[in-house]
C-alpha cells in the first residue's frame, strides 16, 4: 500500500483492475489501469486463476492499460511459461498504444504473441 502526500491511501487494485470473461474454451483477462511493481500482484494472480482452469486459450487484453513496467512483461512471459503446451496465450496490444510501443521496443512481440485486437486473438 502507498499512502499519498495527502494522506491518501492506494491499494494495487486501485491501480490496475483484471475482469475475467470466457467464451467458448478461452479466458479473456481485461486489464485497465498501470501495471507497475505495487499493482503486478493483481495481474499476476488473475493470470494464475485462469491457468488453473487449463484454458483452451488464454487472452491477456491491455487495450485499457495505460503503462506497463518490466515487471509487467515479467508477468507475461511467465504466463507463457505457465501456459505450458495446454493453454496457447495471447497479448492484446493496441497498435498505437503505449503498450505495444514498449513491448515492440522489448522485441518480445512474437514471444509474447502479441496481437493488436481482442478479436485476433481469439481468432488464433
Amino acid at each position: 500500500m502507498i499512502v499519498t502526500a495527502d494522506g491518501h491511501r492506494l491499494r494495487p487494485q486501485d491501480l490496475l483492475r483484471v475482469t475475467p470473461h470466457h467464451s467458448d474454451g478461452a479466458v479473456v483477462l481485461a486489464a485497465a489501469g498501470e501495471v507497475d511493481l505495487l499493482s503486478v500482484p493483481v495481474l499476476s494472480e488473475a493470470i494464475t486463476t485462469a491457468l488453473a482452469d487449463a484454458p483452451a486459450l488464454l487472452v491477456v487484453d491491455l487495450t485499457e492499460v495505460s503503462f506497463l513496467a518490466s515487471i509487467g512483461i515479467t508477468a507475461l512471459l511467465e504466463a507463457r511459461r505457465g501456459a505450458g503446451d495446454r493453454t496457447r496465450v495471447r497479448v492484446v496490444a493496441p497498435e498505437h498504444g503505449v503498450v505495444n510501443r514498449t513491448l515492440g521496443l522489448t522485441g518480445l512481440h512474437e514471444a509474447l504473441a502479441v496481437v493488436t485486437t481482442r478479436d485476433d486473438a481469439l481468432a488464433g
